[in-house]
């Protein structure tokens, strides 16, 4: 289907030079990219599209968010970075800031995503160590399968996707592995007295925006408290008004002994992260014991409060839950004999393919191409619709009919 899409000499260009000098561990659509504002996107030949990936939802606040860009270059004449040999005068003010946004005693600032997650499950292992009085080099981490948070060598430990662990072991001692949305079996691992915490994504993203049943959170927060142990949401992708409310959590009124935020964090425009915790968790990390020359920069500060802010001010997590249960409606109105399944929860979904072809996925996502929607198949036969949060209603139905017309061409 690719050879069939007609690409300019000038995006050719620029895809040769990536093929060319850069390493081949992505597989983008065949489009480059040189401008985005709010929902739209522009390629090099000048085309505009709606962008329906949205960073892996790391600007839900839309590309180029003036309020935040506006932060970002005030900040850069100042002061950037002064690693955390020495205070800087934004630090703390961000440190109030997200914790009092969120309601922890602390917070780890960090760079991206997987960070976050290996700054949690370290926590996670000194909190048991030290709190838990697990015997030494014996914690383990319990993690859902088909878990995604990065592909650092802990990550792909907890991974059981095949293209992320084959041929990179030996892996990470302690990690074990229980089915998403299972409660028993979840309860059974909890059984084992050297389990220091459970790290889960309350709706899955990667995996293919999978939903569990109503209660599944609520379970998770009593079992952690019944067997003492921690509760830690990877809420990278999920959280930050994406998914209706400002946490995914929050649709059961959990709150998690560890958060994990990322991506939208500085709305899309540097990588920031942060993991949250009260003191019982976060003080048991001492000066030299964990760090990054990067995280919390002043940089990142000033961005990541103007970025909340955002969310806050505009009610994105209002428009997300009111324009993704109307982009669910009228998917499903469409009644397509491809469309397998719909799914997802605010502006966090996917449809699943049901198609002969098995590339049919890939092929639909290059004809939404060129309808003018970007949008990326996971895996195989799943494509997420995750547009910025910002879309309004008439860009909704206007996006649906996009949809629609490329699903007629499968």
């Amino acid at each position: 289907m690719q050879s069939t899409i007609a690409i300019s000499h000038n995006t050719q260009h620029y895809i040769d030079l990536e093929e060319q000098y850069g390493a081949h561990n992505y597989h983008p659509l065949p489009v480059v990219l040189n401008r985005g504002e709010g929902i739209f996107v522009w390629d090099v030949d000048g085309k505009r599209y709606y962008d329906f990936l949205s960073g892996y939802s790391a600007v839900n606040q839309g590309h180029c968010h003036p309020k935040i860009i506006a932060a970002l270059t005030e900040q850069a004449r100042k002061l950037t970075l002064t690693s955390r040999a020495f205070h800087s005068n934004l630090l703390g003010e961000f440190e109030k800031y997200i914790t009092a946004f969120f309601g922890y005693d602390k917070v780890l600032p960090m760079n991206t995503g997987v960070e976050g997650g290996e700054t949690a499950v370290k926590l996670a292992r000194r909190w048991g160590y030290k709190l838990k009085r697990i015997p030494d080099n014996q914690a383990k981490i319990i993690f859902a399968a088909g878990n995604f948070w990065g592909r650092t060598l802990a990550a792909i430990s907890s991974s059981t996707d095949s293209s992320s662990y084959e041929k990179f072991g030996p892996f990470m001692p302690g990690f074990e592995i229980v089915p998403y949305n299972d409660l028993s079996a979840l309860e059974i691992a909890f059984r084992d007295k050297n389990v220091a915490a459970f790290m889960f994504e309350p709706i899955q993203g990667e995996a293919g925006v999978i939903v569990p049943d109503k209660g599944y959170l609520t379970g998770i927060r009593n079992l952690c408290n019944q067997y003492n142990v921690l509760m830690i949401a990877d809420e990278i992708q999920t959280g930050l008004a994406r998914t209706g409310r400002m946490l995914a959590c929050d649709h059961e009124n959990v709150r998690p002994d560890i958060l994990i935020l990322g991506k939208a964090l500085s709305g899309g425009l540097l990588p920031v992260s942060a993991v949250l915790a009260d003191n019982e968790i976060m003080m048991t990390i001492l000066p030299g014991e964990h760090g990054s020359t990067y995280g919390g920069n002043p940089l990142a500060c000033a961005v990541a409060m103007a970025a909340l802010q955002v969310l806050k001010d505009e009610k994105l997590a209002e428009n997300a839950e009111l324009m993704g249960e109307l982009l669910r409606t009228e998917i499903r109105k469409l009644n397509s004999p491809f469309i397998n399944l719909v799914r997802g929860r605010g502006l966090l979904n996917a449809i699943v393919i049901k198609h002969t072809n098995p590339d049919a996925a890939w092929d639909l996502c290059l004809t939404l191409k060129e309808n003018g929607l970007l949008a990326k198949p996971t895996h195989g036969d799943k494509i997420r619709f995750a547009p910025p949060l910002v879309i309004n209603r008439h860009q909704v139905l206007e996006c649906v009919e996009i949809i629609s017309k490329s699903l007629a061409t499968l």
